[in-house]
């Protein structure tokens, strides 16, 4: 048998704009994020056993408790147009892959949303950097437990781009 099922999800947009230069601002988050080689850090958590894996997620993690995934420079693509010489965005993907499974326990859908993507990009007006809540995806799961760690995951996020802003 086949179910099909739609759910509606109101996102929440945290952002934050600077007069910062891009490069400050992205230097700033990567000095806050770890930055782990992903090919062994995959193969250290494939096989470790948790308290294994809790050490080497603490061990991958900056000193806001996030790590990055992976990067896309999307401002290499829109220079590539005329008018757009000068655009800088970059998508970060990040996230604790120990603070994914405790939502994922308590919501499976959490894993279509983490880890968490923020948005680093120069517009007319400065430098912004925007980040989609978890707690707003999770909301109308209706789950307190896994609102709870979102909640938390969201402080992170906006605490680095606060940071990161000014």
């Amino acid at each position: 048998m086949t179910a099909i099922q739609t759910r509606q999800i109101n996102v929440e947009r945290f952002s934050v704009s600077s007069s910062e230069p891009f490069d400050t601002i992205v230097a700033r988050i990567e000095r806050e994020i770890g930055h782990p080689e992903m090919g062994a850090f995959a193969r250290k958590m494939a096989s470790a056993v948790l308290a294994d894996l809790e050490l080497a997620v603490q061990g991958a993690v900056g000193p806001s408790g996030l790590m990055e995934f992976v990067r896309f420079d999307l401002g290499a693509v829109l220079r590539k147009e005329q008018g757009f010489e000068d655009r800088r965005s970059l998508r970060l993907v990040i996230g604790n892959p120990l603070i994914m499974k405790e939502m994922t326990k308590h919501v499976p859908d959490t894993g279509s949303y983490a880890p968490v993507t923020i948005l680093i990009d120069t517009r007319a007006d400065g430098v912004h950097l925007s980040y989609d809540r978890m707690a707003s995806f999770l909301a109308s799961y209706g789950n307190a437990e896994a609102l709870k760690v979102a909640r938390d995951l969201d402080s992170k996020v906006e605490a680095l781009l606060t940071i990161a802003a000014r």
